[in-house]
């Protein structure tokens, strides 16, 4: 098969140097139960008898949610380094690269309906949990739902600017989370994101003194970073599949495979000592348990960039394979993701399967707006706030090989003055 990433990069780009600026982005909205946008109404500080208000704040790597934004959110995309290594070639070929594939890609979002729905369902993901957390967790309520996107609308600062507005921080103080959409922790993806928030932070708060000190009325920052193998989020996927497996005769369904697929990582990312391929294997191991290993299943991983080396098998290439060997039974699982966008409605849907040409090939229904994994979302902030942690003990801990300032002065920043010591 011809491998059609929104992503690839032609080989002949792969030279040149310039900067990227950033556009200028709309009011937040909020999405309501039926998914139609609603404002969020301010809030007010309190600090008498209560923890809250609260702001949880979902991260993820976005998308565009009309066919016009294409072009931004690549430049976006291809200019981050910690996503995308290019070395210092990084600020020509960003730009270069997203203006020759805007063309393309707009082309591939039509074909899902003229954009990404990452948007709508992170933003309706986010406002369904607040409302769960509301009951289980009064003391620090009420739980207001922002997101954050990492390269399309909303971005980083636009989200900061509303918790401005929304009576956090500015000499007011409040406390919010930073709770990433990601469930298995890689310096490219949650890594980029807390990077991009703690530059925001530093630029509309300030930094903190020398000893650690805080500015007065800063917005108290925790952070989710992740959670590969909590027990709702593997019930979400396993129902998931579940339910597929159902539509092969009764006969078959012992011997459908499974094929976990999740979005690739550079070789030189994986060698560096980035945790994401061991926390993705520990969450398809805790589906399969759910599972009873049942049926046999493979981990493959998608939307390889570019001529260097990536983390293999491809998830197109083992599709092709095993059909070519008789097995046309095969379930694609989207493991590393917790709502549909393009590498599921297209890559997965419109190129793999489709190449495939075979009935026997079929996908696991992506997360969504499924209740048990919001329920999930719930219970792993509800757990957060209660603990009162800052962060996870594994996110103290760089890469082996990571010699970035910027990950480290990250790191130290958001696991607070007691722990910043533990950095190393």
């Amino acid at each position: 098969m011809t491998f059609r990433s929104p992503f690839a990069i032609p080989r002949q780009l792969l030279t040149g140097t310039t900067s990227l600026g950033r556009s200028a982005i709309s009011a937040r909205l909020r999405c309501n139960q039926r998914g139609l946008a609603t404002v969020v109404p301010p809030v007010t500080q309190d600090a008498t008898g209560s923890k809250g208000p609260t702001a949880m704040v979902f991260m993820n790597m976005g998308g565009p949610s009309t066919t016009d934004e294409v072009e931004d959110f690549l430049s976006r995309l291809f200019a981050d380094g910690d996503l995308i290594p290019l070395g210092r070639l990084q600020s020509y070929l960003g730009p270069l690269i997203a203006r020759r594939r805007t063309s393309k890609i707009q082309k591939q979002y039509a074909d899902i309906g003229g954009g990404s729905p990452i948007r709508k369902w992170s933003e309706y993901q986010c406002a369904e949990m607040c409302k769960l957390l509301d009951k289980m967790s009064p003391e620090t309520a009420p739980h207001k739902p922002y997101v954050a996107f990492r390269y399309a609308a909303p971005l980083t600062e636009t989200m900061y600017e509303q918790l401005f507005a929304d009576g956090f921080g500015k000499g007011k103080g409040g406390r919010a989370v930073a709770f990433t959409q990601y469930p298995q922790y890689s310096c490219s993806t949650t890594g980029s994101s807390l990077n991009e928030l703690w530059k925001w932070r530093n630029r509309l708060e300030g930094k903190r003194a020398n000893g650690g000190s805080e500015p007065a009325g800063t917005i108290q920052w925790s952070v989710i970073d992740r959670w590969p193998s909590h027990s709702g989020l593997v019930e979400a996927f396993a129902q998931n599949i579940e339910a597929q497996l159902k539509t092969y005769p009764e006969e078959k369904r012992d011997e459908v495979v499974l094929l976990f697929s999740a979005h690739s990582l550079p070789m030189s990312v994986v060698n560096r000592g980035d945790p994401y391929p061991a926390e993705v294997a520990a969450t398809v191991h805790a589906v399969m348990q759910r599972l009873k290993f049942k049926n046999p299943y493979r981990l493959c991983w998608q939307s390889q960039v570019g001529p260097s080396a990536w983390l293999g098998a491809q998830t197109s290439d083992t599709v092709q394979e095993y059909v070519k060997r008789g097995q046309t039974d095969l379930i694609l699982v989207p493991i590393a993701f917790t709502s549909d966008h393009i590498e599921t409605l297209y890559e997965l849907d419109q190129e793999v399967i489709h190449e495939a040409n075979n009935p026997g090939v079929k996908r696991a229904e992506s997360l969504n707006g499924n209740p048990v994994f919001i329920q999930a979302l719930a219970d792993i902030a509800h757990d957060h706030l209660q603990k009162g942690e800052l962060c996870s003990r594994q996110m103290t801990l760089r890469c082996q090989g990571c010699t970035s300032e910027r990950c480290l002065g990250q790191k130290k920043f958001f696991a607070g003055q007691e722990q910043a010591s533990m950095v190393i």
